[in-house]
């Protein structure tokens, strides 16, 4: 920054003067950024109603848009604590029997005497690396078909191998160091037809197999219960609906159905089920509330007032106002930023033809109204929707899929898509026009509308920064100049009065 002083000749505040005069010639560089400001305000708008249309669009992907939505069902059972039950994607009510003969047990192995080892978090006793194989059952009730295998070493712990079992292979090992043994359990129930359940081998040297030497364990369990080293895995029995079935775990899955055998029962566990009315009806009552919730965002927005006689304050203006003062000025002035917008008037024009028009080729219901949805009678609402709960509960009762299908039905053209579809597709649309001319956070500016403009602003502020520090050297220029005549003038005046006297 250049320090200058001037009026030592003439007596005159030139600082003061070239202020006034840079005050004026910068009323043009003040409006380009009066502009800038205005147009981040409106891309920021934007990109405050893409966020809401993104929110709404989500919410009905995760929810009238979803299957599962619907299939939600209350399940009664005889006898909850001998069996639980619960609804996966059965899009069906479902009722039946079933008793527990037999629950699903997992194959264990265990050590057959003390190991010695009194420190487990200490390096074992391993004189060179060997690796070790563990196979166990997996969930179809099937020997895995590649082992799992890990390299161990001298500097290995008892500790720090178990936790790498534990975390990876298909079994869990616990050492319990008072009776100095370890003990295998495989992660999934149930035993394999003619085969071991778990299976364990390693490639030490004789005296220094990790399982036979250091754990004192078998390599296999084909003869747990007899060697009296593990136990059997043993498959659930039971009958459904009066048919004998096994499965290798205790939960299981049957036409879309979980049940899950907690305890062996004397005589059958009788269920049904039935649609979860308030569930569903809570999913259809929360897209409900964000529609109305974004059509008021739409209105209010585009609906805004424009106060053009309040433009963005410049830095010198907020110097000289109050704090409240600027928060009531900017209010006024950020407002109508995307009034009567192209864009957003058009999305609430088809989401409004989204929610009325009937879906064609629908088997129970072709229009929200026949579900106790419809608009408000006050036009000035916008299109908001409003729930008869009483009938849309009767509808969900009498039959859930159909609703489903009025959300969510596909097609070719908009007539055959359901309406949460049709919604779906017309936010697209509209959040990638909104994208295109205002972008998104991460965006640069040079990718969309809004931020070419701004870049144009900005160089034309740069470009006229420059211009203005060119004028002010000029006036300084000028002032200095004049400053040196009344000098010379003055020394001048001084020499003759000084020869008269």
């Amino acid at each position: 920054m250049v320090t200058r002083i001037g009026g030592l000749a003439s007596g005159m505040d030139i600082d003061s003067l070239v202020e006034q005069l840079m005050t004026a010639e910068r009323i043009p560089l003040d409006k380009i950024n009066q502009k800038k400001t205005y147009t981040e305000w409106q891309r920021d708008d934007y990109r405050t109603m893409n966020s809401a249309l993104l929110e709404l669009d989500q919410l009905i992907f995760n929810g009238v848009g979803k299957q599962a939505s619907y299939i939600k069902k209350t399940v009664n059972t005889s006898d909850p604590n001998a069996v639980s039950i619960k609804n996966v994607n059965s899009t069906v009510d479902f009722t039946g029997s079933i008793q527990v003969n037999k629950l699903a047990t997992s194959a264990t192995m265990f050590s057959t005497t003390k190991t010695g080892i009194t420190d487990s978090s200490a390096k074992l006793n391993i004189t060179a690396e060997q690796t070790i194989k563990i196979s166990a059952i997996n969930k179809d009730g099937v020997l895995q078909s590649e082992p799992y295998e890990l390299k161990i070493t001298a500097d290995d712990t008892l500790d720090s191998i178990i936790a790498k079992i534990n975390k990876d292979s298909g079994v869990t090992a616990f050492y319990d160091a008072q009776s100095q043994k370890i003990a295998f359990t495989a992660k999934n129930s149930g035993e394999v037809a003619g085969g071991q359940e778990i299976v364990l081998s390693d490639d030490g040297a004789a005296g220094q197999s990790f399982f036979s030497d250091i754990l004192k364990t078998s390599a296999n369990n084909q003869d747990a219960t007899t060697a009296g080293f593990g136990s059997r895995g043993v498959n659930a029995e039971l009958t459904y609906n009066g048919m004998n079935i096994t499965r290798s775990s205790n939960t299981f899955q049957i036409n879309g159905v979980e049940f899950t055998a907690k305890q062996v029962t004397g005589t059958p566990v009788t269920f049904s089920s039935s649609a979860d009315v308030d569930s569903i009806l809570d999913t259809i009552v929360s897209f409900v509330d964000k529609y109305n919730e974004i059509i008021d965002k739409i209105k209010t927005k585009t609906g805004e007032t424009k106060y053009r006689d309040y433009t963005p304050l410049t830095a010198a203006q907020k110097k000289e106002m109050e704090e409240e003062d600027i928060k009531l000025w900017e209010e006024k002035a950020k407002s109508g930023t995307l009034r009567n917008d192209s864009i957003l008037s058009s999305v609430l024009t088809k989401m409004r033809t989204n929610i009325s028009s009937p879906v064609s080729g629908t088997t129970a219901f072709s229009q929200l109204s026949q579900i106790g949805i419809t608009t408000t009678s006050n036009y000035l609402d916008g299109g908001k929707l409003t729930i008869d709960e009483d009938k849309l509960r009767a509808a969900i009762t009498e039959n859930p899929n159909g609703v489903y299908d009025l959300f969510q039905k596909s097609g070719d053209t908009t007539s055959e898509k359901g309406v949460a579809q049709r919604l779906r597709d017309t936010l697209k649309t509209a959040m990638s026009d909104i994208t295109t001319k205002a972008g998104k956070t991460s965006s640069i500016n040079n990718s969309f509308t809004l931020g070419k403009l701004l870049n144009n602003y900005s160089t034309q502020i740069t470009n006229f920064e420059d211009r203005l520090t060119k004028i002010e050297t000029r006036y300084w220029n000028q002032f200095t100049a004049m400053e040196k005549a009344i000098s010379k003038a003055n020394s001048q005046s001084a020499y003759i009065s000084q020869q008269f006297a």
